[in-house]
């Protein structure tokens, strides 16, 4: 067991029930307090702890790190690179000073005043700088659902689908942090009924419910990464609403693949989970079959058990869960999907960001994405508040959330939230 996992672990530090951020998640993030520039920082239930500052004061002096300017960087790249020997020992060394029983910090009123900050107190920022950005597609019941609306249900999957982690490179510049609020896009559609395309805003603004995963090691060009070691370059996990418009994607995507209808904002969490923190939820995967090729054969648990929300939430009303998935559910692996991602010989940089792909459930009820729960706006969505959705209105919130829980440990990520605003004249 990692011992800083330990379910038993209490923290002098309060944590309100039900907090995703216990002692055992210890989790990493950029935020900005008032009058400061960004800077690293961890978080256990409702408060923030600047890292600079417990740098400063040497409490990471006995893990001998070469460079401790890491601590005061506006994104955590640097950080992460000095790889998970070091990483998981500052995790450790975390957990430790937020013990009960540690009185290093909990004693010392000065610098508590200082590190110690309330999370309604600081700016969450970006918390990587992202330099490549893959979406895969790697939920078979939404793979499944897409391919029965736009062709029909004995073809939906692609003769490539169970053979490979299908997926693309997206741009990275219009990844944005939670909070960040995204005007509907212009672009190129054609309706069903026209002969020819027409140019306005998008009519149907979706959401993405998916998971991204952030890399923490560098490989050069030609160089591979296994199924088995993949996990030694992923250094953790936060949520992704990686929004889209559903009319200028159907039109353009022939033969190139998504572009306009995909680039124009993508949301994240600002909290990075470590995947060490998730370890004692993991699960196996769907059973995949025909078997797929060696280098994306895997051995043990690869999935994790996540319980995945999305809500909507109308300008001044209240919000509506219309969305209840689980991370278990997808097919594809982030083990494989690196594996994949390298296996020609590409490499890979610390901060790059790889999101899963939308992540359906079994269930319409755990769909994820307005296009299969309003399936292609057939079947409206009804709010708390009477109106309904077939995909989103100007104005509206969305809302995801996600945690992992077991024997009395809540392991959550937050919320990552972006509200639709008109399209720009």
């Amino acid at each position: 067991m990692i011992k800083a996992n330990n379910p038993s672990l209490k923290s002098w530090i309060p944590v309100p029930a039900n907090s995703d951020f216990p002692i055992q998640n210890i989790p990493f993030g950029i935020v900005k307090p008032k009058g400061k520039a960004p800077r690293p920082a961890t978080r256990v239930g409702d408060t923030v702890i600047d890292l600079s500052i417990l740098s400063d004061n040497g409490f990471f002096d006995e893990l001998e790190i070469d460079n401790y300017g890491v601590f005061y960087a506006p994104v955590l790249n640097d950080f992460i690179a000095l790889g998970k020997p070091i990483t998981n020992a500052v995790r450790q060394r975390l957990s430790d000073l937020f013990n009960t029983d540690n009185q290093e910090l909990q004693t010392n009123k000065e610098v508590r005043k200082l590190a110690l900050l309330s999370v309604d107190d600081v700016e969450m920022m970006m918390p990587v700088e992202v330099g490549d950005y893959t979406d895969f597609y790697s939920s078979i019941e939404h793979a499944t659902n897409i391919g029965t609306m736009i062709r029909d249900p004995e073809n939906a999957l692609a003769p490539n689908w169970k053979h490979l982690p299908v997926g693309y490179h997206g741009r990275a510049s219009s990844i944005v942090v939670s909070g960040t609020n995204i005007h509907r896009p212009k672009g190129q559609m054609k309706p069903a009924a026209a002969n020819e395309p027409v140019f306005g805003p998008s009519r149907l603004f979706d959401f993405e419910l998916e998971m991204a995963f952030i890399t923490g090691k560098q490989t050069d060009l030609g160089e591979s990464v296994s199924t088995e070691n993949a996990e030694e370059y992923i250094f953790g996990l936060a949520l992704f609403n990686d929004l889209s418009a559903r009319d200028i994607q159907t039109w353009e995507y022939a033969p190139l693949g998504p572009f306009l209808g995909k680039n124009f904002g993508s949301v994240v969490s600002p909290w990075i989970v470590t995947i060490e923190a998730l370890e004692r939820f993991r699960v196996a995967g769907p059973v995949q079959k025909p078997k797929v090729l060696p280098y994306l054969q895997y051995n043990g648990k690869r999935n994790f058990n996540i319980q995945l929300e999305v809500l909507i939430q109308p300008e001044g009303g209240e919000e509506t869960s219309v969305c209840n998935s689980n991370y278990k559910y997808l097919y594809w692996n982030i083990d494989q999907h690196l594996a994949h991602q390298t296996v020609n010989g590409c490499n890979i940089n610390v901060g790059d960001m790889y999101a899963s792909g939308t992540i359906s459930g079994p269930t319409p009820d755990s769909y994820g994405s307005m296009m299969e729960l309003s399936w292609r706006g057939t079947k409206p969505i009804q709010l708390n508040d009477g109106s309904e959705r077939k995909f989103m209105n100007d104005n509206d919130t969305i809302i995801m959330r996600g945690h992992s829980e077991k024997e009395g440990v809540r392991i959550g990520f937050g919320e990552v939230v972006t509200k639709v605003l008109p399209a720009t004249e």
